[in-house]
């Protein structure tokens, strides 16, 4: 079992900047993938970003390519979201998730509770 807890979220300007941070429980956390999700008011839960165990691998939507980056720090048991030049359209809650398997295909097993991101504009 994993056990994820987001934490970072907030209301920021277009343009501005924050950082999200997802713990994770467990003593094998460098053997999971870390995704980011988000879901928009009225709309589905969308992928955002991934990176592999190890962290060589990652993986962007095209929509936050160059403006976003996901990191780990196994040492911390920690995945974080850096999210610069945000715009409105960024504003949903963002969770964090973990599975084994790198691959569009493999499912996540676990989610955290998600944290709210809201940019004004």
């Amino acid at each position: 079992q994993v056990q994820l807890v987001e934490s970072g979220g907030g209301l920021v300007q277009a343009g501005g900047t924050l950082r999200l941070s997802c713990a994770a429980s467990g003593r094998t956390f460098s053997t999971y993938v870390m995704g980011w999700f988000h879901q928009a008011p009225g709309k589905e839960r969308e992928f955002v970003a991934a990176i592999s165990g190890s962290g060589v691998l990652k993986h962007y939507i095209d929509s936050v390519k160059g403006r976003f980056t996901i990191s780990r720090v196994s040492g911390k048991n920690s995945v974080y979201l850096q999210m610069n030049s945000l715009k409105p359209e960024d504003t949903a809650v963002y969770f964090c998730a973990a599975k084994t398997t790198w691959g569009r295909s493999a499912p996540y097993d676990y989610w955290g509770q998600g944290t709210q991101v809201t940019v004004s504009s």
